[in-house]
């Protein structure tokens, strides 16, 4: 009789912390960017546009920060100058590495034209930006849901609610942003900025419905992986809990009159529910997924490291934003609009 011991090796997640930072930002620019494209077809005295300051300027934030994330997240320089050197149109990676920078130059235009009225220009730089949205989230969605080893990642859903959830996550940021432009918190269109938060929280709700049904029917392998996690491991079953303790609060919020929404706290608690659900998600989908085994059972130990990979890195990251937004406001007091709208009751 012979006895073979099988140990485990410790090694490096695929996805670092660094990834769930650039899925949040670039799903945020992507969705906010597909938001003010439409806004830009619509009369220029319709209340809409009071949502422009405040998105813009989420758009140029988010669209900046999104990429030094994933540079960070790829871990070795040589990475990033291959991708062009060694154009490979089977890989997602790849194609995403030409797609990004085209995204990143149209937000910045489309930032440049807004601020200087350049109507003819936005609404050209609109068609182009929605064009190029659409494709980033079509490749950061792709580049996960490709990898048929893990069945949570390998289903269609997962790129319709990154899109979804980002969007969401958009609004949100729009909300918090919004109190620190001229125009102020109180110009938002607050019924818009309501029917649009729900309209995003209902078209998630159909996707989960639509991916249990998908399970039930036994169309969706990815249902029955996840159902599996969640009677077997209580972690699991928490962040079930959590997401739908999250969506109830969040309805609550959103079922209040429609003017509270732009209301100072109404609107943060909005805004950091909206977020922190879309980040929640990200993390779960991308750390948490990797903690299960391809093959055989139970859960891989991770641990969160607190250098520059870990929890600096992600503080880190915020801190760029919260910079770049400080810089951004700043020139919107400094330099304003000559067209800037005044304050006005939703």
């Amino acid at each position: 009789m012979k006895i073979i011991e099988i140990l485990t090796p410790a090694y490096d997640a695929a996805w670092l912390p660094w990834a769930v930072q650039y899925f949040f930002l670039v799903a945020i620019a992507t969705t906010t960017a597909i938001t003010v494209a439409c806004i830009s077809f619509t009369d220029t005295h319709s209340p809409a546009r009071r949502i422009l300051p405040a998105a813009v300027t989420v758009l140029v934030v988010t669209a900046i920060v999104a990429p030094i994330a994933l540079f960070a997240d790829l871990q070795q320089p040589g990475r990033f100058w291959h991708f062009y050197a060694y154009f490979s149109p089977q890989s997602w990676m790849s194609i995403g590495a030409f797609l990004l920078p085209v995204f990143v130059l149209l937000s910045l235009l489309y930032g440049v034209f807004w601020w200087f009225n350049q109507e003819s220009l936005l609404r050209f730089s609109s068609i182009l930006l929605l064009i190029s949205a659409v494709s980033v989230l079509i490749y950061t969605g792709a580049e996960v849901m490709i990898i048929r080893a893990r069945p949570l990642w390998h289903t269609f859903f997962l790129p319709v609610n990154l899109a979804l959830t980002g969007w969401l996550a958009s609004l949100g940021a729009i909300l918090l942003v919004a109190r620190w432009t001229p125009s102020g918190l109180s110009a938002l269109p607050a019924g818009l900025m309501r029917r649009l938060s729900l309209a995003a929280l209902v078209l998630l709700a159909m996707s989960a419905c639509g991916w249990v049904l998908a399970g039930i029917t036994g169309t969706e392998p990815s249902f029955n992986a996840a159902m599996e996690l969640f009677s077997t491991y209580p972690t699991w079953r928490s962040s079930l809990y959590g997401s739908v303790i999250l969506a109830l609060i969040l309805t609550i919020l959103l079922s209040a009159r429609p003017e509270r929404i732009c209301q100072p706290w109404h609107s943060l608690l909005c805004a950091l529910v909206m977020m922190g659900s879309a980040w929640v998600f990200r993390w779960i989908i991308l750390m948490s997924v990797q903690g299960v085994p391809k093959y055989g059972a139970g859960l891989y130990l991770q641990s969160m490291p607190l250098d520059s990979d870990g929890l600096m890195g992600m503080v880190g990251i915020f801190g760029l934003c919260v910079a770049l937004l400080a810089a951004f406001t700043w020139l919107l007091y400094r330099f304003p609009r000559t067209h800037a709208l005044t304050p006005q009751p939703a």
